[in-house]
């Protein structure tokens, strides 16, 4: 069925709740395994109905912030889940505690009692209107992006469709680009203090009221981490600052010489890789989506089989328009057994990264979607996070098609970017570590820590004060995550180490590289992280060799395909 022709009907979310509290009783009372389990598909297919439905009305608000409708739908659901999970809950300690437990997990697997006596960690009644509060001051958050509105040179553009100036080679109008973005969140800086301050004092008195120390526990149950902690992430912390920052330090050196521009540079000259620009697509956006279905036919039939689906069904959003949410995302419609495709196309390259991105988690969300219970279609998000990062890689060998003359542009600056990224990543998540341990700070405190942390993870920056916002060390309230998703952006940086060492793989055989990915996309969310790694044959990123290791490949590559501008002329 095509994405068009789904029509969206509100559950009746009381009568759905009345029913899984019956259901909730009468397995209880279940004497045999075969009768437990009705009660446990019947469960399934209610919560899958309500979710499914919850995630098409937040599709639809997402396209378009300013329908009425879906807007009021959207504010339903975030009201309404918090009290749902009330149910899910009973349900969650009736399976913990059932006597069929092991027969549950012998068909159904252990992660099933694994993540929910997570779960569980998670979610008191209590908790329910500090939940929808919460939810609401994130709506609010995505409404104030969603209306944002700059003016160079006398046009508008929203946050999407400023990009491409932002990345542009005239380096008078990129900084005025920079300066007018920055300009848009100096004006509206008391807002975005205010929505975030109220959002660490909620999260912190949710994780108080559950019994933790405050929220950074409590965050990391949300997330659901079931293999690895906060102490590993210090870990990995620390071998991020001694192997990757030095080396992506050396790429922006590297970057300064081409531009001919004095190292430290600003955040707008940080954006130009290229004197002669930054690499394009060479087609629109219908050009990018038929040269992707090339590239998913003749990468495997299973991805074939896949991408031609999303297509037929309109089972993608790529075009940024006024009133649209930012950002880009993937999720669900399991009753349909279908994934959805969030996007903003700007012209940019990262028009087709987001096609191999979100199409990964499409995929490992398609290629799982029989999987019972629904819980187990998605690993957590670190391993889900492998799935897309690893799959923009897997995509190189049809770089051409995408990007034509820039090609070796997009190949050095494509992996050049992913060596760049985990140190901002991981700055992103000690940031957060800090901002929850500390919740009693005040806006400007926070300022104060961004602006300190640049200068552990981010060297290369110079914060002279030339575009506001930014050079102020207020740059962390354009990261949706940060407001909406805290402790997720980790995840980035572990599954980003992964796909490096997935992209070593594919420079030495594509073929084997991509049975490794299968037998890791195959699991879907049947185990954790670390076994779904080992299961594939793959290293831990908490394992400090790994990251030595992804990152020598990488920087010998890029130095033997460095490209001088009279290269690129």
């Amino acid at each position: 069925m095509k994405f068009s022709e789904i029509k969206y009907e509100r559950p009746d979310v009381k009568k759905a709740m009345v029913r899984i509290r019956e259901l909730t009783q009468a397995f209880s009372d279940s004497d045999n395994y075969e009768s437990a389990r009705e009660m446990f598909l019947e469960k399934e297919k209610i919560t899958d109905h309500v979710m499914t439905f919850s995630s098409l009305a937040s599709i639809r608000h997402s396209i378009d912030t300013g329908d009425e409708f879906y807007d009021a739908e959207d504010t339903f659901w975030q009201n309404t889940l918090p009290e749902f999970n009330e149910y899910i809950q009973n349900w969650t300690l009736a399976m913990l505690d059932s006597p069929f437990r092991n027969e549950f997990s012998e068909e159904y697997g252990d992660i099933v009692f694994i993540n929910a006596e997570i779960f569980l960690k998670t979610f008191s009644p209590e908790i329910i209107g500090d939940c929808q509060k919460e939810n609401q001051l994130v709506q609010a958050y995505e409404k104030l992006l969603a209306s944002a509105e700059f003016d160079v040179d006398g046009k508008k553009y929203n946050i999407s469709t400023v990009t491409p100036l932002k990345e542009c080679s005239d380096d008078s109008l990129r900084l005025r680009a920079w300066k007018a973005e920055g300009q848009w969140y100096k004006d509206n800086q008391t807002e975005l203090d205010r929505l975030y301050d109220e959002l660490v004092h909620t999260r912190d008195g949710i994780g108080r009221k559950l019994g933790y120390n405050g929220y950074t526990e409590l965050g990391y149950y949300r997330m659901g981490r079931n293999c690895w902690t906060a102490q590993d992430i210090d870990v990995f912390r620390k071998a991020v600052v001694k192997y990757l920052v030095p080396v992506a330090e050396q790429i922006y050196r590297d970057q300064a010489e081409r531009l001919g521009k004095e190292y430290p540079m600003s955040f707008a000259d940080n954006a130009l890789s290229f004197r002669t620009g930054n690499p394009m697509p060479c087609c629109d956006a219908e050009g990018i989506l038929n040269h992707a279905r090339k590239f998913y036919d003749e990468l495997s039939p299973e991805t074939s089989e896949f991408f031609s689906m999303m297509l037929d069904n309109e089972l993608m959003d790529v075009l940024s328009r006024d009133r649209k949410q930012v950002g880009g995302y993937c999720t669900s419609l399991y009753e349909y057994k279908c994934p959805f495709i969030f996007a903003n196309f700007n012209g940019t390259q990262g028009d087709v990264e987001v096609v191999t991105h979100e199409a990964g988690h499409a995929f490992a969300d398609w290629y799982n979607r029989d999987r019972i219970p629904t819980d187990t279609v998605w690993p957590t998000m670190e391993a889900c996070e492998v799935h897309s990062m690893s799959m923009e890689f897997f995509s190189w060998p049809w770089a051409e098609g995408f990007f034509g003359k820039d090609t070796r542009k997009f190949c050095y600056s494509h992996l050049a970017a992913a060596i760049k990224f985990i140190p901002y990543g991981t700055m992103v998540d000690h940031f957060q570590h800090i901002v929850y341990e500390k919740p009693e700070m005040s806006p400007a405190e926070r300022h104060g820590v961004w602006k300190e942390l640049l200068g552990v993870y981010m060297p290369w920056i110079k914060l002279d004060g030339d575009i506001p916002f930014y050079s102020e060390g207020e740059g962390w309230q354009r990261q949706h995550h940060i407001y909406s998703l805290p402790f997720y952006y980790i995840d980035y940086c572990l599954a980003q180490t992964v796909s490096l060492e997935f992209w070593g793989m594919i420079m030495e055989d594509r073929e084997k590289a991509w049975k490794h990915y299968m037998a890791y996309t195959r699991q879907g969310g049947s185990r954790v992280f670390t076994e779904l790694l080992a299961n594939a044959g793959l290293s831990s990123p908490f394992d400090e060799n790994t990251l030595k290791t992804v990152c020598e490949k990488a920087v010998r590559w890029l130095n033997d395909n460095n490209i001088s501008e009279t290269e690129v002329n």
